[in-house]
Order: C-alpha cells, then sequence, then structure tokens
C-alpha cells in the first residue's frame, strides 16, 4: 500500500491489440508500403504496354522517319546528296503521279459505295432473311482469296469476248472494253477489289449488330417504321463507331492494298489511269531504280491517308451528333 501522500504509480496505457498481433502505426514500414502499392498500380498499364510499343517503335515509326529523311536525298549521280524538296517537286511534275492522286479522290467518292455495300448485307442478315447462314459463308469467301488469283480470274470473265460481253450481246447490248478503256478501268478495279474484300467489314458489322439493343427495333417495328426508316433511325446510331472503323480500314485497304490487282488486271493502264500511289511507288523503286523519289511518294501517301482518315472520323462524328 501506498504510504504517506506519495501518489499512487500509474503504468501508462497500451493501445492497440493485446492478443500479441503486430500493430502497423502510422508511419511505419506497412504504411509505406500501403503507398507504394497505388503508384505501382498507376505504373502496371504502362509496363505491359511497353513491349507493344517498342515494337511499334522499331519496326513502324523509325522505318517511316528514315523513309522521310531519304526522301530528301537524291538518286543516281546525286545518291546520298541532300538535294531538299527536288523530289517533291519532280513528282508535282509528274503527270502519273498527278494521275494517281487523282484517282485517290475517286477512292474518297466510292467510298460510301463500298461501306454501304457490307453494311446492308449484314442489315439483312441480321434481320435473318432466308438463306442468312449461307449467304454468311458465301459472302466471306472471297476474302480468302489471293489478290492475284482475284485477278485472273476477273481477267478471264471481263474480256472482250468473255462472258459478260457474251451477256450483254445476248440482251442486244454492244460490247464494253471493261479494262482498255480509260473511263471504265479504275472503277472495275475498284469494283472487283470491293467484292474480294467486303467478307471482312461484314464480319465487323455483324459484330457491331451485336451490341445493338434489340429492343429498339422491335420498338420501331411496332410503331410500324419502315426498313429504310429502321435502317437511318435506328441501325445508323446505334452503329455509329462500327461505321467509322470500316470507313477508315475501307479507305487504307483501297489506298494499300491494291497493288495486286492493278499489276495483274491492268499494269496501270491503259494510258496510266489505273495507277494509284502504292502501283506508282513500286514502280519507281522496282523497275526505274529511284528509291528516294519512291520514298518521297511513300511519304506523300502517309499524309493522304493521314488526311483522309482524320476527315472521315471528323465528318462521320458530325454525323453522329445530327442524328
Amino acid at each position: 500500500m501506498p504510504t504517506g501522500n506519495a501518489p499512487p504509480s500509474v503504468r501508462p496505457m497500451t493501445t492497440g491489440r493485446t492478443d500479441g498481433a503486430r500493430v502497423v502505426r502510422p508511419g511505419g514500414a506497412g504504411a509505406r508500403r500501403g503507398r507504394a502499392g497505388p503508384r505501382a498500380e498507376r505504373f502496371a498499364p504502362y509496363l505491359l504496354l511497353a513491349p507493344a510499343a517498342l515494337v511499334i517503335v522499331v519496326l513502324r515509326l523509325y522505318p517511316l522517319l528514315l523513309g522521310v529523311n531519304f526522301s530528301f536525298t537524291g538518286d543516281g549521280e546525286r545518291n546520298g546528296v541532300a538535294v531538299g524538296l527536288d523530289n517533291y517537286l519532280e513528282l508535282l511534275r509528274d503527270p502519273l503521279f498527278r494521275t494517281a492522286l487523282s484517282n485517290v479522290g475517286l477512292l474518297v467518292l466510292l467510298l460510301p459505295v463500298a461501306v454501304a455495300i457490307p453494311g446492308l448485307l449484314a442489315t439483312f442478315i441480321y434481320l435473318r432473311v432466308p438463306g442468312h447462314r449461307l449467304y454468311r459463308s458465301v459472302y466471306f469467301f472471297p476474302g480468302v482469296l489471293s489478290p492475284v488469283i482475284v485477278g485472273a480470274i476477273f481477267n478471264l470473265l471481263l474480256a472482250f469476248d468473255g462472258p459478260f460481253n457474251a451477256l450483254l450481246g445476248a440482251v442486244g447490248i454492244d460490247a464494253v472494253d471493261w479494262l482498255g478503256d480509260p473511263g471504265v478501268a479504275m472503277f472495275v478495279v475498284v469494283g472487283v477489289h470491293v467484292w474480294a474484300t467486303f467478307g471482312m467489314a461484314l464480319v465487323v458489322f455483324l459484330a457491331g449488330f451485336a451490341t445493338l439493343d434489340a429492343g429498339l427495333l422491335d420498338a420501331a417495328r411496332v410503331d410500324g417504321a419502315s426498313l429504310l426508316q429502321v435502317i437511318r433511325h435506328v441501325i445508323v446510331p446505334g452503329l455509329a463507331r462500327t461505321i467509322q472503323f470500316v470507313a477508315v480500314t475501307t479507305m487504307i485497304g483501297m489506298l494499300t492494298s491494291m497493288f495486286g490487282l492493278l499489276y495483274v488486271m491492268t499494269s496501270g493502264g491503259p494510258e496510266g489511269s489505273t495507277y494509284l500511289p502504292e502501283y506508282y511507288i513500286w514502280i519507281q523503286q522496282g523497275q526505274m531504280n529511284r528509291p528516294a523519289l519512291a520514298s518521297a511518294a511513300s511519304t506523300v501517301l502517309f499524309l493522304v491517308m493521314l488526311g483522309v482518315g482524320l476527315l472521315q472520323i471528323k465528318l462521320l462524328r458530325r454525323a453522329g451528333r445530327e442524328d
């Protein structure tokens, strides 16, 4: 017992758990690990994207920059010598390259048709027209054929004495020189390209239909909307992003994937009317041995593709907002 006036000894109270478990106090190692966790989570996406970004930089961006730099050098006797904008000025003076650029404008004008065809076919398949399962396979089949094979087949079909002209003659129409008329040949090649490649766009549209709200279609049918009204007011707004994707990828395919058809069907003729920048680049590099000029044409093609793609996205977004 305490004696006198001495105060009793008081033991300090302990906070925390009393069962022997370790108590984590503010400022301790556990708290530091807790703060490091969110920081690691913030950097995790960049770490996962790093391999893909490295591949893009090494295999895409770096060669592109090398090509742009090479386009400012000369060919032949001036090989490796800086020539400034001489190659680009020569492109502007070359009638074949000007024809190639004008054909790019033609492709832009024909793009809505190239997008509408697989879009309408996907709509009919989605609405389950009779035989829709068969149509899905048939429409995709040309996509697995090589452009060389497709070109060879249509060379036979479109020959002046071929089956197409024979059908025209049977109904009293004069034969058409499909691949020899400068005013017709480019449309024919583009049509064959669309026929051979719209199967992939069809698959993309069908994937887009899987995200479409079926209740909106049912409501439109109940309200008595026609097929055209359903397409315009329900399907097109609902597939706005899908249409943007198909439009951009189709345009890129037209600018970069028609070489095989051009080489087999027309070889750039007649009179250079079916030249595209891609084919012009191959001529300058592979036959004329002018890699610097070909690099300049490649740079112009890249800028054209970039500008057309951005313009398409802007116009499609504006159309989507208006709808």
